[in-house]
C-alpha cells in the first residue's frame, strides 16, 4: 500500500453515498509501521502540514492548513459555513469530494481513524438493518465471526441505550428517530476501536435535548475509550463544552488557533470576537416587572 507521509504530493479522492455510509464505520486508513512509528516520535496520532485544497478550476478552498492531534486530546474546528470546516476533515480521513486535489508537505493519518458524518440517517444504509450494519463493520474491523460480532453490537446497544429488542426485530434506519441514528452511526464509528474520531458537526440535525444527550455520551466514551477528537462545528457554544483546543477557519483559512480557555477569555481577531458574540444568551421574561431567566 502506498506510503502516506508523502512530500509534496497531490492527489484527488471522491466518494458517492454508498462509499460514505461505509466510511461511517470503516473508514480509517492503514498506515504501515513506519508511519505508526514516525507518529509516535512525534507524539502525535494525527498530524497534516501547510495542506491546500484546491477545486478543478484551480480555486483555493483551504489555504495552508496544519494541525497536530495528540492522544486523547480534542481540537475543535470553529467557523461560520463555508469556511473549510468539513473539507479539511475529510481531507484528514481521505474522503475528499471528487474533483477537489490537495497537497501538503506532511501528511500523517492514523491507522484507526473513524468518522462520524453530519447527517445521521444518509450515513447510513437505508436497505440494511441497524444491528446489521454494526455488526458488519465489527467483523470487518475488528475481525470477529458472526456470533461473537452480535454479541459485542448487543454491548454496544446497552452503552448507546438504544432498545434491546433491536437484536430480536432489527429495524432499518427509516424506522427510527433521528437521535437513534445518530446513536447508530456512533456505534458503528466506535465499532471500528478508533485512536482517532472525526465528527462533523454530529449533533447538528439533532433537537437541543438530543444534542444534549449525545454530546454528553461522546464525551464519556471518549473518557474510556481514550481516544483522540477533531469536532467540527459552526457554534462556539457547542465547541465551549467538548473542545480543548480551538482551530478558528474563515473562508479556508486560520484566523486564530489556541486552547479554548484562551480563545473564549481573550479572543486575538475580531472575527473570533464575533464569533464568540454570536453565541444566543439564555432569553428572559418580565415577571412582576423584573427581569428573569426563563
Amino acid at each position: 500500500m502506498r506510503k502516506l507521509d508523502e512530500k509534496k504530493t497531490a492527489r484527488t479522492a471522491g466518494m458517492s453515498g454508498s462509499d460514505e455510509r461505509m466510511a461511517a464505520g470503516a473508514a480509517g486508513v492503514r498506515s504501515d509501521e513506519s508511519l505508526e512509528q514516525d507518529l509516535r516520535e512525534h507524539g502525535a496520532v494525527l498530524e497534516v502540514s501547510h495542506s491546500r485544497i484546491s477545486d478543478s478550476a484551480g480555486n483555493v478552498l483551504v489555504h495552508d492548513f496544519s494541525l497536530a492531534v495528540h492522544a486523547g486530546e480534542t481540537v475543535g474546528l470553529v467557523g461560520e459555513s463555508g469556511s473549510g470546516k468539513t473539507l479539511t476533515l475529510r481531507n484528514l480521513i481521505g474522503l475528499l469530494p471528487e474533483g477537489l486535489t490537495e497537497t501538503h508537505e506532511v501528511l500523517r493519518r492514523n491507522a484507526d481513524t473513524a468518522m462520524i458524518f453530519q447527517d445521521p440517517v444518509r450515513a447510513l444504509d437505508p436497505l440494511c438493518p441497524v444491528v446489521r450494519q454494526i455488526c458488519e463493520v465489527i467483523r470487518v474491523r475488528q475481525k470477529k465471526d458472526r456470533a461473537e460480532a452480535r454479541k459485542l453490537a448487543a454491548v454496544m446497544l446497552r452503552r448507546l441505550d438504544l432498545p434491546a429488542e433491536w437484536l430480536r426485530r432489527d429495524p432499518l434506519p427509516g424506522e427510527i428517530s433521528g437521535g437513534q441514528c445518530q446513536r447508530v452511526d456512533i456505534a458503528i464509528a466506535l465499532a471500528c476501536r478508533p485512536r482517532v474520531l472525526l465528527c462533523d458537526e454530529p449533533t447538528t440535525a439533532l433537537d437541543v435535548t438530543v444534542q444534549k444527550q449525545t454530546l454528553a455520551l461522546i464525551r464519556d466514551l471518549q473518557q474510556s475509550l481514550s481516544f483522540a477528537m477533531v469536532f467540527v462545528t459552526h457554534n462556539l457554544a457547542v465547541a465551549a463544552q467538548v473542545c480543548e483546543k480551538l482551530v478558528v477557519l474563515r473562508e479556508g483559512r486560520i484566523v486564530e488557533q489556541g486552547t479554548a480557555a484562551e480563545i473564549f477569555s481573550a479572543p486575538k481577531e475580531d472575527y473570533t470576537r464575533q464569533l464568540i458574540a454570536a453565541i444566543l444568551p439564555v432569553p428572559e421574561r418580565e415577571k412582576d416587572g423584573q427581569h428573569s431567566p426563563l
